[in-house]
């Protein structure tokens, strides 16, 4: 879970300690002081706590193909022009198995 999506109050762990969020991107930890955590950390529950039966049901966001697609594409483009003929070739036959993996 990231920090953005936990209401004040969440308690947490991180980097080896409990928080407990009083701030948007602010926690107290439980050994005391208040730090920063940044958006991408990823935070895990701590045992028993409501946010974390919540965050356990959640499905993940489901990844949108045509997004995907575009991206893939865009990233090979960018690695045919980086490589040799013969790269060329293995990067082809690797863009065909990749797009066949994915439908």
């Amino acid at each position: 879970m990231k920090i953005d999506k936990l209401p004040p109050g969440a308690r947490f762990h991180w980097k080896g300690r409990n928080y407990t969020k009083v701030g948007p991107m602010t926690a107290a930890a439980d050994v005391g002081g208040v730090d920063f955590i940044p958006k991408h950390a990823t935070l895990q529950p701590i045992p028993g706590e409501a946010w974390a039966a919540k965050a356990e049901q959640e499905p993940a966001p489901a990844l949108d193909s045509a997004k995907v697609r575009a991206a893939f594409e865009a990233y090979h483009r960018t690695a045919l022009r980086l490589v040799d003929d013969a790269g060329r070739l293995e990067l082809e036959s690797a863009r065909v198995r990749f797009l066949a993996e994915i439908g």
